[in-house]
């Protein structure tokens, strides 16, 4: 549920339901309803949401089946991409290793 999407990017950023609050220029209260499914935001929020949380749209509504996440690169050069995207690939690699690792010592 949308509720649960938000708490989780929330506390994946290490972010409070204040200070995520203050970043969407809303109460706590509000934060806390939409995470506890009490209301839903309005379309101008999720909007928000998805730039404060560099996510799709779809990703926040839980509609994107790949569980991709997005950052936003505006702003930043081509050289400046070109580095996050080898740290992307780097985190790949070094995940698989850890999985294939893990593996090896269980068997």
């Amino acid at each position: 549920m949308l509720g649960e999407q938000i708490r989780k990017l929330r506390l994946a950023r290490n972010l409070s339901q204040v200070e995520l609050a203050q970043q969407l220029n809303v109460t706590k209260q509000s934060v806390s309803n939409w995470e506890n499914n009490n209301i839903m935001p309005s379309i101008d929020m999720l909007k928000r949401m998805c730039h404060v949380f560099s996510c799709s749209a779809d990703y926040l509504l839980e509609m994107d089946a790949t569980g991709e996440s997005y950052v936003s690169t505006s702003g930043l050069t081509l050289e400046e991409i070109a580095h996050i995207q080898q740290l992307v690939r780097d985190l790949q690699y070094l995940e698989s290793f850890r999985k294939l690792h893990e593996t090896s010592k269980n068997d």
